[in-house]
């Protein structure tokens, strides 16, 4: 390994050096999320320069939030980012998988096994792998089911005293807003309020804005709610360049007043005119105008964010407006209430009772900023899970019961094989049983014992049999609705082996120009000081 590589044009490792500096650093990264995995897995405190803490076991926010310099390990932090894209869950999963698929293959590197060759038996485990999932998966036909989707997805992060309630919102949430079993997760808002106890968590078949009506005159609670959504300002433009007007007399200078305030009237009557009795507005509101509109019992709400007047339009059936003049009642929307709700000093406006919501929201209550933000978390990966599900309607057995399952079939797929590519395939075997094994571990058992229970269960034909960490048993996880969705497998399997192929193809690594002066947080540990 070479020191101080990047502050020397032509600094570079070579070789086997090269590997073991990049297998590494993937694997440093690996381990810091190990210890989050499954419902008994711990958290992590991270704290930023400016003394911020995030307290999570989520993989991807865990990473999101190091500071990694090495090149190979933003490789690994990549894996995260993607399946969080992808399915919203699994971060962990694929991330150790890339960890242990590269440590393993270090092993057949020492015995001077080719890259070519241990990437090619990568590349085929891989591709039996996938094959091996489908024919694992079950289809699944009930709300009930997928309520045991959700709640496998929330445990462990602070949320499975709950999970049952959190669960039903979830799954309602997603069967609400889902159009031939395709879900857009941005049509499920996420509102948080401090105060109050996370039981208090709500759905709300409606949209919650984090915004208090403009004035305190207008009222603060409108029943059959007309909903105007305005993307023009409710003031009157200053010139678009500096401009200078002349006024000679006292009345010249009423006369522009009057017109400015003859502007501003007309706005009112507009929106008067429509029958609009609320209105949404994505710009500014004068304070003439917020008067006019409280003298006419209109409930105002300006600089609304444009993902929540699309939101809005969703949820009301609005069509946003921005040409004020042109307003007409085609345009407004529907609610059955629309009222300010204060909680202490914050207030908010719910726009409740909307005749067939295409946008909802979730309002997560409770004591402090750090619990909020995880219960977010933990739903933000049921929703995605359960969203997952309903696109391909298959899911497998959890508590590690597939992983096992697919190193054993690997293994007999390898075989099989008769070149040393059978070497590569027995490793990436080998790798996915380090799930289980660190469930295990995470919980406390002993890791030998349940791998030994597990591989006699499995060999005995019992498909579905894994860790239940809730008892302690190695049962049936299927039958005790420990299960998770397909794409989490196929995505998670697919993204680890793609970067563990591409990083052991990899002897040389050479700093280029604009690496320059990177002083390599992470790369300190794997000699890039």
């Amino acid at each position: 390994m070479v020191d101080n590589l990047g502050t020397d044009e032509g600094s570079r490792i070579l070789g086997r050096d090269a590997q073991r500096n990049n297998i590494l650093a993937a694997r440093v990264v690996a381990e810091t999320v190990k210890t989050t995995l499954g419902p008994k897995g711990m958290d992590k405190m991270l704290v930023d320069r400016t003394g911020n803490i995030i307290i999570t076991n989520d993989g991807v926010t865990i990473l999101d939030e190091m500071e990694i310099e090495h090149p190979a390990a933003k490789m690994i932090v990549e894996i995260a980012r993607t399946q969080e894209t992808e399915v919203g869950d699994g971060t962990t999963t694929a991330v150790m998988l890339a960890g242990k698929f590269l440590e393993n293959g270090e092993k057949l590197l020492d015995m001077k096994i080719h890259p070519t060759i241990i990437t090619r038996g990568y590349r085929w485990a891989e591709e039996q792998a996938q094959k091996i999932l489908q024919e694992l998966a079950i289809e699944i036909t009930s709300k009930d089911e997928l309520m045991k989707v959700a709640q496998t997805a929330m445990t462990g992060k602070g949320a499975e005293y709950l999970k049952e309630k959190f669960g039903e919102i979830v799954v309602n949430a997603v069967d609400i807003v889902a159009e031939n079993n395709q879900v857009n997760l941005e049509d499920i808002r996420i509102e948080k309020q401090k105060g109050q106890a996370i039981e208090d968590t709500e759905l709300i078949k409606g949209i919650v804005i984090d915004k208090e009506r403009t004035h305190i005159d207008m009222p603060k609670k409108v029943n059959d709610a007309k909903i105007a959504l305005i993307e023009e300002a409710l003031e009157v433009r200053g010139p678009e360049m500096e401009a200078k007007i002349s006024v000679s007399t006292p009345d010249q200078l009423q006369s522009f007043l009057n017109q400015e305030d003859s502007i501003l009237k007309s706005k009112v009557e507009w929106i008067k005119e429509s029958g609009a009795n609320v209105i949404f507005v994505q710009k500014g509101i004068d304070e003439l105008v917020q008067h006019y509109l409280a003298r006419s019992g209109i409930y105002a709400v300006r600089r609304v964010a444009k993902s929540d007047m699309q939101n809005l339009a969703k949820a009301t059936g609005a069509k946003i407006v921005s040409k004020l003049s042109e307003i007409s009642p085609g345009d407004l929307g529907y609610a059955s209430y629309v009222e300010e709700k204060k909680d202490g000093e914050d207030g908010m406006t719910y726009i409740m009772g909307c005749k067939n919501p295409k946008a909802l929201t979730i309002l997560i209550r409770g004591g402090t900023e750090h619990v909020i933000d995880e219960i977010e978390r933990a739903m933000k990966d049921a929703l995605g899970d359960v969203a997952a599900t309903l696109k391909d309607s298959k899911v497998v057995a959890g508590g590690g019961a597939v992983e096992i399952e697919l190193s054993k079939r690997l293994k007999e797929y390898a075989s099989t094989l008769k070149g040393r590519e059978r070497l590569a395939v027995e490793e990436f075997a080998s790798a996915m049983e380090f799930i289980p094994i660190t469930l295990a571990e995470n919980a406390g058992m002993d890791p030998i014992d349940v791998l030994t229970e597990l591989r006699a269960s499995h060999d005995a034909g019992m498909k579905n049999v894994g860790l239940n960490l809730f008892n302690g048993k190695i049962e049936d996880t299927l039958m005790q609705g420990i299960i998770e969705p397909l794409k989490i497998k196929t995505q998670a399997i697919a993204s680890a082996s793609e970067v563990a192929i591409m990083i052991l193809r990899i002897d040389d690594v050479i700093a280029a120009k604009k690496m320059q002066g990177n002083s390599g947080k992470l790369g300190n540990m794997q000699g890039y000081d």
